[in-house]
């Protein structure tokens, strides 16, 4: 009667006793009741009480590696056998789980299990005990309140098959030929469709390649397998479902990584770099009309851009400068007055409280284009232009296919202080990387400024899109699904103002987040649909795979809330609460570190610039992570939001203030590094599970960090961290759509 009373301290040792009298006065039977062995070594007022002792040996549960175990059981036999010499002793439970959580140095393993109950078995016989192995069958309905070991200490499965041969080999996973066979299968499938569409690849590249392909399969194969192998609830299996769906999307942005990194660092053909050159003589030169909208800017700084196109070298142009929705005429009649210096060429309208935004001012300049331009040309307000730009861009239409043409957004104020030249450097990436790659595929993103557009494209596709935040970014992807070709020339020809704070900084990057998902809503059977056929393979690929880093980002702040409540139960409830098993660690972390050792390399082979700058422009993009996953997650969920600019030229804030603007980062910087804590302090760091759950906080903790450190430095006066200033004509630009 009464199985671990005394362990569970549901009686106390004199109220045990009294029930045991009690039973044995009214049924005359020999009584027992069943306690580990140091409950026995220590009651012998309960042993006198008792018929016979029955004792539970489990070293598992005492964190022993099975190596020992054995050993260890037989030593605590013989101890309570020499407190109690004549007393009955039968062993009531033994045994070993073949699944589970670390313990100590305990491991739950299949193989472990047949080699503590073989070894066991033969000195049982040998020295004749009474016993009952813990269990005959498995019984996972024991999980949910036991932990998951309590579910695999059967010898037989719930099947009711043996999980290993009293003799000969014991495999942990007798079916793992299949499931390599499969995963090579697969890998090898997957290698050569990647490796066929770029066959000039080096060795080197394609033996990274194959590597991580490889290990994408196997990865996704061992989760896949452990699923296979556990008895899941249907809640658990809606869990482990939605873990391996993250992991699975996770490898998936790792094998898009590992292709853009062979093809940027070991593609020996590059079939569409083109390099403009200023050409006005001898040739035709369309019309060109150029669309500068503007909300609430810095006359000053309008008055700087308009200068700038004044000195074009270029026959035949003409400038539309839309005003809408500023309402102070101190801001607006400046330009205005301006503009009317500037000559006929300039022509300025306001338009007040004006609906769609940006989009919606883009759409009225072009009702007011003149009906013989034929080309669009769109800036933003803080652009200083190169008097070459349209010399040098408008010969890519002389193609009667190419429907618009882009050329990098660059900055002037790199060397304004230590924040802006994160910014410089990390925008740099997506102009000397994305773009030179997408644009072998047809397949650039056009992003607003320094754009150039066929007046007939644009008036077929219905002009820009007012739905949408990132209108530029839509109406590229329009135009390519309507069969226009695009051009990307890497050359600099306009030079604009970085974001003056954090906040702004992350404003900008939080729109173009949310426009990316907003384009996937609206444009997701031309993206994801094998019945639309508007794209190329290429197109989608660079769509799709451009923007997963983003949903990546989203899967991180997830992750993140889960591992923050997960580790309030491994906390406040240790022996009830277990980690996630290894394979739903590895990969974060993994990924992480790839992503880093992948910019580093990106940067120093294709980006001029040194490995503090590199390091900066990671910094900076990792300071982003947590916004770009609120975005994503946001822009799943709601199709619209209104418009969010981005403030040019305003002075930088206080330091309380830029803490302020990153205070929901630092808030969960703060509770990621309690929950480090915490569980390292409930679990002492004592298995690999801990200490490996421990390390994925970390590195989750690591973009919060990063976002609190560059908001500090954005509010660090200007010349506080003056940097160098970047090397002359060096281009560098945002990685999305418009500014």
């Amino acid at each position: 009667m009464g199985n671990e009373t005394l362990l569970r301290q549901d009686l106390t040792p004199i109220e045990l006793i009294a029930a045991i009298h009690q039973v044995k006065r009214e049924l005359g039977l020999p009584v027992s009741t069943a306690e580990p062995w140091h409950v026995w070594l220590a009651n012998p007022a309960l042993v006198r009480a008792v018929d016979v002792i029955t004792i539970h040996l489990l070293p598992y549960w005492e964190g022993l590696p099975v190596a020992d175990a054995e050993r260890f059981v037989m030593e605590k036999l013989d101890a309570v056998r020499a407190a109690y010499p004549g007393k009955t002793i039968v062993i009531g439970e033994i045994g070993w789980p073949s699944n589970g959580v670390e313990i100590g140095a305990a491991k739950a393993s299949r193989v472990n299990q047949a080699l503590f109950l073989r070894r066991f078995f033969v000195d049982a016989q040998r020295r004749g005990l009474d016993y009952f192995v813990m269990e005959a069958f498995d019984q996972p309905w024991k999980t949910s309140f036991e932990g998951r070991a309590a579910g695999y200490w059967g010898m037989l499965d719930l099947d009711r098959r043996a999980k290993w041969p009293m003799s000969g080999p014991v495999q942990e996973t007798p079916e793992w030929p299949m499931w390599a066979g499969g995963s090579v299968l697969a890998a090898g499938v997957l290698a050569l469709a990647l490796l066929s569409r770029r066959p000039d690849i080096r060795f080197q590249g394609k033996l990274l390649l194959v590597l991580m392909v490889q290990g994408f399969c196997a990865a996704l194969a061992c989760v896949l397998l452990a699923m296979s192998g556990k008895y899941l609830s249907g809640i658990a299996s809606i869990v482990w479902a939605g873990l391996a769906a993250g992991q699975a999307l996770l490898l998936v942005l790792l094998l898009a990584d590992s292709f853009d990194l062979a093809e940027t660092l070991w593609g020996r053909v590059w079939r569409r770099r083109i390099t403009p050159v200023a050409r006005t003589s001898g040739r035709r030169m369309p019309k060109v009309s150029i669309h500068v909208p503007i909300c609430n800017e810095p006359p000053q700084m309008v008055r700087r851009t308009l200068d700038g196109l004044a000195a074009l070298d270029y026959p035949d142009f003409e400038v539309l400068v839309v005003d809408n929705n500023t309402i102070d005429p101190s801001v607006w009649q400046p330009v205005a007055e301006h503009c009317a210096r500037l000559g006929a060429r300039f022509r300025f309208f306001h338009l007040g409280d004006h609906p769609g935004f940006k989009a919606g001012a883009l759409n009225f300049a072009l009702r007011q284009t003149s009906t013989d331009a034929e080309i669009v040309g769109v800036l933003d307000a803080d652009y200083i232009v190169s008097p070459d730009w349209l010399a040098a861009m408008v010969p890519c239409f002389d193609d009667p296919m190419v429907g618009f043409a882009q050329s990098p957004q660059d900055y002037r104020d790199a060397s304004a202080s230590a924040f802006k030249r994160l910014m410089f450097w990390e925008y740099a990436g997506f102009f000397q990387l994305g773009m030179v790659n997408r644009n072998e595929r047809n397949a650039i993103i056009q992003h607003g400024t320094m754009s150039l557009i066929r007046r007939v494209a644009l008036d077929d596709a219905g002009g820009w899109g007012e739905w949408t935040i990132t209108e530029d970014a839509e109406l590229g992807l329009r135009l390519l699904r309507a069969g226009w070709r695009s051009v990307y020339a890497p050359k600099s020809f306009g030079r604009g103002v970085m974001p003056d704070d954090f906040a702004a900084f992350r404003r900008q990057r939080f729109r173009w987040a949310y426009g990316a998902m907003q384009i996937s809503h609206r444009h997701w059977r031309a993206l994801f649909s094998p019945f639309c056929h508007d794209l190329t393979l290429g197109q989608r690929w660079h769509f799709v795979t451009g923007w997963l880093p983003w949903v990546g980002d989203a899967l991180g702040l997830a992750f993140l809330l889960v591992g923050l409540v997960w580790s309030v139960g491994l906390i406040v409830a240790p022996m009830r609460v277990e980690f996630p098993i290894v394979l739903f660690m590895l990969p974060s972390i993994g990924l992480f570190g790839f992503k880093l050792a992948q910019i580093l390399a990106l940067y120093r082979a294709r980006v001029e610039c040194g490995l503090v700058d590199r390091l900066g422009a990671a910094l900076a993009g990792l300071a982003l992570s947590h916004t770009i996953g609120k975005a994503v997650w946001k822009g799943l969920v709601v199709r619209s939001a209104p418009f969010l600019r981005t403030p040019k030229m305003d002075d930088a804030p206080a330091l309380v203030t830029g803490l302020w603007m990153a205070r929901e980062e630092a808030a969960l910087l703060a509770l990621n590094w309690a929950a480090i804590a915490g569980v390292a302090i409930a679990h002492r760091l004592a298995t690999m599970e801990a200490g490996l759950w421990c390390l994925v906080l970390l590195t989750q903790s690591l973009p919060y960090l990063a976002s609190v450190a560059v908001s500090v430095m954005a509010s660090v006066p200007a010349g506080a961290l003056r940097p160098l200033a970047p090397p002359a004509g060096h281009v560098a630009a945002p990685s999305g759509s418009g500014d």
